[in-house]
């Protein structure tokens, strides 16, 4: 018996069930072994890969450069026609308003996508759909004078009628570069 290893009296084990095993298995003969018996315990794990990968971006972080395609400027725009409860425009930037069409201005210069935005809204209407999202994109290569379709979709969508309110979109739906749009249900 090994030093680790119970009688069988000592586990709780009825004689008549000890018998009944030794019956069941027949003759039994112990194996010794000294491997078992030499096995030293198992060095302690380094996470050497996880300290490298965090060494290598903080590393990154201190001496790389920024990336401006993913900065948020937070110049976000937002808008609620008079007389409507600013909870309107709260449950429009917070998505409760089903997304159900979209319009993407990228590559287009101000006089295309003055046009297209007229026209989106137009179609929009005809369609009776009352949210929309208008991704102008956040303007970064737009040079000293700021976003020009940022500013432009502001100024369209604030003298059309059958706008009732615009918001700047959630973090995944474009962030400062698109706007969620609600628009009137009468015609």
């Amino acid at each position: 018996m090994s030093r680790n290893q119970k009688p069988a009296q000592e586990c709780g084990v009825p004689d008549n069930e000890r018998d009944l095993f030794r019956d069941a298995v027949g003759p039994v003969r112990r194996i010794h072994s000294r491997r078992v018996e030499s096995r030293q315990p198992p060095k302690p794990v380094e996470p050497v890969k996880s300290r490298e990968d965090e060494q290598m971006v903080m590393s990154e972080l201190a001496a790389g450069r920024l990336d401006l395609v993913n900065f948020e400027t937070g110049e976000e725009l937002n808008w609620l026609r008079p007389g409507l409860q600013k909870r309107v425009l709260m449950r429009l930037r917070r998505g409760h308003y089903t997304v159900r069409d979209e319009l993407d201005l990228h590559h287009m210069n101000s006089e295309a996508a003055g046009k297209a935005i007229r026209d989106f809204l137009d179609e929009a209407r005809e369609r009776n759909i009352n949210c929309i999202k208008i991704i102008h994109g956040k303007g970064l290569r737009s040079g000293p004078d700021g976003p020009k379709l940022r500013q432009l979709t502001g100024r369209i969508l604030q003298r059309d009628a059958r706008v009732l309110a615009f918001t700047g979109a959630r973090p995944n739906d474009g962030g400062s570069g698109a706007v969620y749009v609600l628009l009137s249900n009468s015609r």
